[in-house]
C-alpha cells in the first residue's frame, strides 16, 4: 500500500519547487517532508526525486505524481456526490489540469467548455505550449488532458481525434504588396526578406508552409518572437510581417490578405486524457469533443 502522507509529500515538493516550500504548504518541518519522501523511495526501491537547484520529479517520480492527480480528482466527485451534488451550495471547486496550444485556448476550447466549468464548479489549470509539445505535460503527471499533435496514445492515455485546424499565411496588404512581382505573382525570395511573425521558438507552422508550396526546407529569413495570440496577431496588423493564423481569427482581422491565397496548412490535433478518469475529468472529455466538432475542420 502506498502511503497517501508520502504521496502528498511528493506532489507537495513537486508542485512548490523544493523541500522547503513544500514544508511550508504542508505545515511540517523540512526533516519530516525529506523522511517521507526517503521512505518512499526505500518502499520502492528507485529514486523519485532529482535533487539540485531544480528539484523535478524521475520518470518513476511522475508517474506516481500522475497517481495521485488522479486519485485526488476521484476524491474530489466522491465528496461531491456524498455532500449532495446537486446541491451549489455544497458543491466544492475542483481544479483540471491541461495543456493546449494558444490558438485552440483563443479559439475554440474556452467557449466550449465554459457552460461545463459553470455548472459543475470547475476551475481549470492550463499550461499553453505548442501543439507538438503539450503531450510532455500529460507524460510528467502536470496535465490530466492535453490538446496535440501526437495521435499515438501514450501508456495509461487514451488520444482521441478532435477535427484539422487550418492554417492561412497572411499578412497586411502592404506586406503582401511588397511580396508581389510587377505581374502580381507571389515571389518566395521577396517573402523571405520579410520578417516572419513566430509565436515562439517551438512554432514550426511558418516552416511547414514554405516546405510544402515552396519545396524550402529551413530556409533563413528575419522574425519576430511574439509570444502571446494578442501581440502575435497585432504585429501582423501593424504590418511587421507575415505570420500562420488559424481560419478561425480570421473573421475578427479583415483587413489581414493571404499572402498565397488558398494555399493551407492542416494540422490534425488529438485530445489525449488519462484512461482512467473521475467523472469531472470525463464531462471535461466530453465537452472538449464537442466543442471541436463544432469548430474544426
Amino acid at each position: 500500500m502506498l502511503d497517501a502522507k508520502q504521496l502528498d509529500a511528493l506532489a507537495a515538493v513537486v508542485e512548490h519547487g523544493g523541500f522547503g516550500p513544500a514544508a511550508q504548504a504542508l505545515h511540517l518541518t523540512l526533516a519530516a517532508v525529506s523522511l517521507r519522501i526517503r521512505g518512499l523511495e526505500e518502499q520502492l526501491g528507485q529514486r523519485l526525486l532529482v535533487r539540485g537547484k531544480a528539484v523535478h520529479a524521475t520518470a518513476a517520480g511522475q508517474a506516481l505524481l500522475a497517481h495521485v492527480k488522479q486519485v485526488r480528482s476521484m476524491e474530489a466527485d466522491l465528496l461531491a456526490g456524498l455532500q449532495g451534488q446537486h446541491s451549489a451550495a455544497r458543491q466544492r471547486w475542483q481544479t483540471l489540469g491541461v495543456a493546449i496550444n494558444a490558438d485552440s485556448v483563443a479559439g475554440w476550447f474556452l467557449p466550449g467548455v465554459a457552460p461545463l466549468l459553470k455548472r459543475h464548479k470547475l476551475l481549470l489549470d492550463i499550461l499553453i505550449d505548442d501543439q507538438d509539445h503539450t503531450h510532455d505535460a500529460l507524460k510528467s503527471g502536470d496535465v490530466m488532458g492535453c490538446v496535440t499533435t501526437l495521435a499515438q496514445a501514450m501508456r495509461g492515455c487514451v488520444a482521441e481525434p478532435l477535427g484539422v485546424m487550418r492554417y492561412r499565411c497572411v499578412a497586411s496588404p502592404e506586406v503582401v504588396a511588397r511580396c508581389r512581382t510587377a505581374s502580381g505573382a507571389v515571389s518566395v525570395h521577396k517573402l523571405l526578406q520579410q520578417p516572419a511573425i513566430i509565436f515562439n521558438r517551438k512554432d514550426a507552422l511558418q516552416d511547414t508552409f514554405l516546405a510544402q508550396h515552396f519545396e524550402l526546407r529551413q530556409p533563413e529569413y528575419p522574425r519576430h518572437f511574439a509570444p502571446s495570440v494578442e501581440a502575435f496577431e497585432t504585429a501582423i496588423a501593424l504590418g511587421l510581417g507575415w505570420g500562420m493564423v488559424p481560419e478561425q481569427h480570421l473573421a475578427g482581422h479583415p483587413g489581414f490578405e493571404e499572402v498565397l491565397p488558398g494555399a493551407t496548412v492542416d494540422v490534425t490535433l488529438y485530445w489525449q486524457h488519462w484512461a482512467r478518469e473521475a467523472p469531472s475529468a470525463q464531462r471535461l472529455t466530453a465537452a472538449v469533443k464537442a466543442a471541436a466538432r463544432a469548430a474544426l475542420n
